[in-house]
């Protein structure tokens, strides 16, 4: 593996990968797309996007035949929206088992809030714990979010936590897998510090 810092970008067809990369280019900072297994090995750090439908995002990327290296990595790892989603356990949305890398599970709002579905909008991200993605960030930053699922909140995992109608997490952590429910790409200058951030993990 080289020794600059890369973003490997996990290409899968089910990630809005233009607004990331065109965040990546904004703060300069160097990236390529994971298509094989082989194409890990050319980057320091990982991100897996994902938009849509968990249950279709997890199906496709079953399909990539990507899973078992993602599971295997020890190199930073950062999911975003469904890409976090697909760290947990198991989605409400398609009643399907995903990575399993984070032992808790995806919810849906429908049932369990009064307020409107989906989430969209700027949120406080509540930082719960010290964590170096959130250096240099305010501890109650507003960020973007779009989303009918959630994470259920759970505090040995949660780096910030986020309230809508009910307390869910915004960021977690295990070990090297970490995943953001907002869009940093699309967070403006607060994103793009996060990604900076993740960049030097």
């Amino acid at each position: 593996m080289s020794n600059n810092k890369s973003i490997g970008i996990v290409n899968y067809g089910a990630g809005n990968i233009f607004s990331l990369t065109a965040a990546l280019d904004r703060i300069a900072l160097p990236y390529g797309m994971v298509n094989t297994i082989a194409d890990f090995d050319s980057h320091s750090h990982i991100i897996i996007p994902g938009v849509g439908h968990a249950g279709a995002a997890m199906d496709k990327l079953r399909h990539s035949g990507l899973v078992p290296a993602i599971k295997a990595l020890t190199k930073p790892v950062l999911g975003i929206c469904v890409g976090m989603q697909l760290l947990s356990e198991h989605s409400e949305e398609g009643n399907v088992d995903l990575l399993g890398l984070i032992p808790i599970n995806t919810l849906h709002f429908a049932g369990r809030i009064e307020l409107k579905v989906p989430h969209i909008g700027w949120n406080r991200a509540l930082i719960s714990r010290q964590h170096p993605l959130f250096d240099g960030i305010a501890p109650d930053a507003y960020f973007y979010f779009v989303h009918s699922y959630f994470l259920e909140y759970n505090e040995n995992f949660t780096i910030a936590k986020t309230e809508y109608g009910t307390t869910f997490s915004a960021a977690i952590q295990q070990d090297n897998f970490i995943g953001v429910q907002f869009h940093p790409e699309k967070s403006g200058k607060e994103g793009e510090k996060l990604l900076s951030n993740f960049s030097k993990l």
